[in-house]
């Protein structure tokens, strides 16, 4: 067993998400954690799934810092269009990216911790890189309200 010490699934769950910055190739990718449900204990579904940080309709950030993952039964609602991915598979059903699949990242959940298990990235740090990008707020056209 391998894989880079992430989190906890306590901390996941509290927060209800949380990302960090990892190292695929030449390029930095985002990534954030979900709960995926509150599964019982010995249960051999993954309690956390991990995601790319974008949403697959446009360049938007799904995880923001300050704000997290906006969740609403069991989906992560994209903070533009509202298109909702659910949160243990990513498959989208809805909006502006409906048909579409969020980019999953491999991890595992030992003994409470999250581990980062995926062959093609390395670890750089806890958070997201401060950009100017696509996070100037809710600049929603979003026809769903919180």
């Amino acid at each position: 067993m391998s894989g880079y010490r992430l989190t906890t699934v306590e901390t996941v769950r509290e927060e209800g998400s949380w990302a960090f910055t990892a190292r695929e190739g030449d390029e930095d990718r985002e990534v954030f954690l979900v709960p995926c449900a509150d599964e019982p204990e010995g249960s051999e579904e993954q309690p956390v799934r991990a995601w790319i940080n974008r949403c697959t309709h446009e360049e938007q950030r799904l995880h923001r810092e300050g704000v997290g993952a906006v969740t609403r039964g069991g989906s992560v609602v994209c903070p533009k269009h509202g298109s909702a991915f659910d949160s243990c598979e990513g498959s989208c059903d809805n909006g502006e990216a409906a048909g579409t699949t969020l980019r999953s990242i491999d991890v595992e959940v030992r003994d409470g911790a999250v581990f980062l298990t995926d062959d093609d990235l390395t670890y750089l740090y806890e958070g997201l890189p401060d950009d100017e990008g696509d996070d100037d707020g809710p600049a929603s056209s979003s026809h769903l309200t919180f």
